[in-house]
């Protein structure tokens, strides 16, 4: 008796937070597949990498101001980014040598994993996510990260969303109510991407 009432209470709660939990998994998945974001991962975790990793950040978002000014959706940012992949690493290489480093760079656009991150007044929720990611010498070192497409990289303004989310997702990504949900969103998808 003990058993089945431990059985159905489990089973219940797992109704309940998964009647909770979805709505907000699908409008986490539908906000990924609408942003696009820059990835940099530096060479080490050495100051003197951690800085070089800045250094090459402040010119790819100089050079991202001009590309991506016109840009009007995400299907747009990677064909964008995917057509000047030798102009983004050109230019990274023009930034480490000018500092006295011989790295080698990688950049590629990818689908990858992001955990639950807060920035500038509001909070994007775990995921996979469209990427240009530029990977310095090793890339073992923290990394940078930024939304390209819509252009927070550079105004730093949630209503840079306005035109690609629905008032749904706004309001999910600027409200501090969900972050108990993105953290448990998180875990879901960390289960859902362990093969991946």
């Amino acid at each position: 008796m003990k058993k089945t009432i431990i059985f159905t209470s489990i089973f219940l709660s797992l109704i309940i937070m998964s009647s909770v939990l979805s709505p907000c998994i699908k409008m986490s998945e539908d906000i990924s597949e609408k942003v696009f974001r820059l990835h940099i991962l530096a060479n080490s975790d050495e100051d003197y990498d951690q800085d070089l990793k800045l250094k090459v950040r402040d010119e790819i978002l100089k050079l991202s101001d001009d590309i991506y000014r016109n840009c009007s959706s995400v299907d747009n940012a990677i064909k964008i980014a995917n057509s000047n992949l030798n102009r983004f690493k050109d230019t990274a290489k023009s930034v480490i040598k000018a500092n006295g480093y011989s790295y080698d760079v990688k950049v590629f656009t990818a689908k990858e994993y992001f955990n639950t991150r807060h920035y500038n007044g509001f909070t994007l929720p775990a995921g996979l996510y469209n990427s240009l990611k530029i990977e310095i010498g090793e890339a073992k070192g923290h990394n940078w990260w930024c939304v390209m497409f819509p252009s927070v990289c550079l105004s730093g303004c949630v209503s840079d969303f306005e035109d690609t989310l629905s008032n749904d997702e706004i309001e999910m990504i600027k409200s501090d109510k969900y972050i108990i949900r993105f953290k448990t969103v998180e875990i879901i998808e960390k289960i859902k991407n362990i093969n991946n």
